[in-house]
């Protein structure tokens, strides 16, 4: 309900509520539910008087209207803020400091409250960029600014004026200049300014050096200055690029010396009270790259006659709780870290390299502590039950999923030989069943190529390969699936605190505009019922073969909750589960060393357990985790952007085939085929015309053409430039796929090296800037003049 429709009916126009009331027909006074929908739904915090002039109340109405808001306030249903205004209860002020996060993939930019609790889910807050602001907006920055809220979550910011500099530090890469002071150079695509460095402020930095600076309040004139405060490192120098991520990104990368101790001093775990498991070919599949082994795998046919063409199956992990005990040097350490980082070069990892290479890792012939779950489950995946044991394993091999993929398809080697029949085959046949279960739930089914960056010893790219998608990759996935499932549901009936991983129903209002979408290219999304995983799936495979296959897998992704870590259940919508808990990566992850706690304790195996009286911490925990993982994410590519920009440096000129990834005010993204580079092209060298942006259907638009690019668009284009510091690559337009018989063909500069035409020089005077392509040139432009009357000279 709107606040119009919660208030009564005004009176009629041409006659006032005085009037009305005269004539008998006095206003009646509205309802507690109506006053607080009216609250709820306004964009903005009402004071009194504006909810009296919604319901034509007037005088002695002002009375009975105070107490029933100081009653609504009491019980919690609105909150009062600012000049006595009142709002939905957690809304945020409409004049507020808001901090700038940066740009999503469409290009808008997003911020968050400044000091807003940890316990609150945060609103997503748009910003309506102002021209007024002495130059654009970049993460780090904080602005006053004047909200509207567009729905319960949502906010679009209208900057007031900008608070401060745009990062308290910035990392970038020091170039000596005249007299000892020089200039920092922000290794950051967000931060578009360069910083001088007093001579005194050089804190001993050489030319070319990584450094990290503490940037000056900003001053209404001259380049905004920095004070070197951290030397990291030199450009050029292998693992330059790992260090600027782990720089900029705030991660932790050097151990306490405590925990370095502790992890020095850590001795194989005795056999004790655990369950044998030595016996057991258990068996570790993982990547030809990979370095520690944290799961292991066994299956066997089930000999029960109720379970006919069912199997048993085990996954054990490594005990990584027995080492890393509720607040010791080493938790404390892998607390902060949240998880394992991993560039292209290095891995930074959550524990020191003692336990995460050493005791916590499955090597094959070596006595190794594990939390292990055997499942049984029928032919069609089905899970029958499960036990979780504390036990000590030694791995019979390890293998990589390249060589357990050969085996099974009749190549096998010296290794893998004598353990396909009574290993490797049970494997297959397990993973058999449990893809029936999946198929079964329905879950989504989303195709996201990887890529895989190859680094030689100078540090340097060699190459980039897309990561292969083997039988063998799937197998282990879906026998961790099993595992986690179990300790979810273990903990759940145990009664005991867990860690679940949450991923939550998608957004209706994101769901709903891609439903409107979708209909504009005859594809149908389910409506009028619950939405599932499997409808998403469906929809998938319906567009496979088409031009819209790549746009629809983006946009379906894009819909998506993101997943997060808490306490609480909410079920995991894209594996159609219930309940889920990461159980299998304690090494990497500390998600799942709480859940393996939590096990130990729920069982009583011992030490290392989480007690039920932890818990209180853990919602605070969850948010970290999940604040962590995005670092690390957000890290990992920043690497690779660099990486590849790098490799494409010296291919300045080339053509490349690629596909629009992305669509914003200010241009297009793509994504290059082969490299899976993701690059931009600034609406202002799109072909002569004025571009609007169709938000709805991912497109920019030409007004007087119709030209239009579209996510999803084959693209041929050109290389401009590529920034191996930033990470930034440029590009131009060179053809597009025809859509809706218009097609775009470009000649590309005669001059090698040339800038796309339109680059150079100041904008002309009027219009949009976001929204101008290349200015019409010579008699074409006057020729415009005359007949539109709007093409303008320009500036020179």
């Amino acid at each position: 309900m709107t606040a119009d429709a919660a208030a009564p009916k005004r009176p009629r126009k041409g006659k006032s509520s005085k009037s009305s009331q005269a004539e008998g027909k006095a206003v009646p006074f509205p309802t507690k539910e109506q006053v607080l929908e009216f609250i709820r739904t306004s964009p903005v915090p009402v004071g009194k008087r504006e909810i009296a002039r919604a319901f034509h109340l007037r005088g002695q109405d002002r009375i009975p209207l105070k107490a029933l808001l100081k009653e609504l306030e009491q019980q919690g249903e609105v909150d009062r803020g600012h000049a006595k205004r009142l709002a939905a209860p957690g809304a945020l002020p409409e004049v507020t400091v808001i901090q700038v996060i940066g740009p999503d993939a469409d290009g808008d930019i997003w911020a968050r409250p400044i000091d807003f609790p940890e316990d609150d889910a945060e609103p997503q807050i748009i910003v309506i960029e102002d021209k007024k602001l002495d130059r654009p907006l970049a993460a780090g920055d904080r602005i006053l600014a004047r909200l509207e809220r567009k729905d319960a979550d949502v906010y679009e910011a209208r900057p007031i004026r900008r608070l401060q500099s745009r990062a308290e530090r910035v990392v970038g890469v020091f170039e000596k200049g005249p007299h000892g002071s020089g200039r920092l150079i922000p290794s950051s695509k967000r931060v578009k300014t360069e910083f001088v460095v007093e001579t005194r402020d050089v804190n001993g930095a050489k030319q070319d050096e990584i450094v990290v600076a503490e940037v000056e309040p900003a001053r209404r004139l001259g380049q905004p200055k920095a004070r070197i405060v951290e030397r990291i490192g030199r450009i050029g120098e292998p693992k330059a690029v790992s260090i600027i991520s782990i720089a900029e990104h705030h991660i932790p990368f050097q151990f306490s010396p405590a925990a370095l101790e502790q992890a020095e001093t850590a001795t194989a775990a005795p056999l004790g009270n655990r369950t044998d498991l030595r016996k057991v070919p258990l068996v570790t599949i993982d990547g030809d790259d990979a370095r520690d082994f944290d799961d292991a795998v066994w299956a066997s046919a089930d000999d029960h006659p109720n379970n006919p063409g069912g199997w048993r199956i085990m996954v054990a992990i490594a005990d990584v709780a027995w080492y890393v005990r509720p607040g010791d040097p080493l938790d404390r350490n892998a607390w902060e870290r949240g998880n394992s980082v991993y560039f292209p070069d290095r891995v930074v990892p959550m524990l020191p390299e003692e336990l995460s290479n050493g005791w916590c890792s499955l090597r094959p012939h070596e006595d190794r502590p594990v939390l292990a779950v055997e499942m049984t489950i029928d032919a069609n995946g089905r899970k029958l039950h499960h036990k979780f044991m504390r036990g000590l394993m030694r791995s019979a091999a390890r293998l990589t999923y390249e060589l357990a993929q050969a085996a099974m398809d009749g190549n096998s080697n010296e290794l893998t030989a004598p353990l396909l029949d009574p290993v490797i085959k049970p494997l297959y046949g397990a993973f058999n069943a449990l893809l029936k279960a999946r198929e079964a739930r329905g879950t989504l089914e989303l195709d996201l190529p990887e890529r895989r960056v190859f680094i030689d010893k100078e540090g340097r790219i060699d190459r980039i390969e897309a990561r292969a998608r083997l039988d063998s990759h799937r197998l282990i996935e879906e026998f961790m699936i099993a595992a986690n499932v179990a300790a979810a549901e273990a903990l759940e009936k145990k009664r005991w605190p867990c860690m679940y991983r949450v991923h939550d129903r998608p957004d209706e209002t994101r769901i709903e505009a891609l439903r409107e979408f979708l209909a504009t290219l005859d594809f149908n999304l389910a409506k009028g019922q619950v939405l599932l995983p499997k409808h998403f799936t469906r929809l998938l495979e319906q567009a496979k073969g088409s031009p819209f296959a790549e746009m629809i897998s983006t946009l379906v992704l894009r819909s998506q909750a993101q997943a997060v870590y808490a306490p609480e259940n909410l079920g995991h919508f894209g594996l159609a589960l219930p309940r889920y808990a990461h159980f299998t990566s304690p090494i990497r992850r500390y998600a799942d060393l709480l859940v393996h706690r939590a096990l130990i304790g729920a069982y009583e195996f011992g030490e290392g357990a989480l007690e039920k009286s932890d818990p209180k911490d853990f919602a605070e925990t969850g948010v970290h985790i999940s604040a962590t993982e995005r670092r690390a994410a957000a890290a990992e590519r920043d690497a690779i952007d660099r990486y590849v920009a790098a490799f494409l440096a010296d291919k300045v000129d080339a053509e490349f085939q690629g596909r629009i990834s992305g669509v914003a005010r200010f241009g297009l993204f793509i994504n290059l085929r082969g490299s899976g580079a993701d690059g931009i092209i600034p609406i202002s060298t799109l072909p002569n015309d004025f571009y609007d942006h169709d938000e709805n259907r991912h497109a920019l638009v030409g007004r007087r053409s119709g030209r239009r690019f579209q996510l999803g668009q084959s693209a041929t284009v050109r290389l401009v430039s590529a920034d191996a510091l930033t990470g930034g690559i440029t590009l131009e337009m060179l053809s597009a796929e025809p859509f809706d018989g218009v097609e775009f063909r470009s000649t590309p500069p005669s001059r090698p090296g040339g800038r796309p035409r339109g680059v150079k020089g100041p904008p002309r005077k009027g219009g949009n800037p976001t929204q101008r392509g290349q200015p019409p040139k010579g008699k074409a432009a006057k020729g415009k003049a005359a007949k539109g009357g709007k093409a303008k000279k320009r500036r020179r």
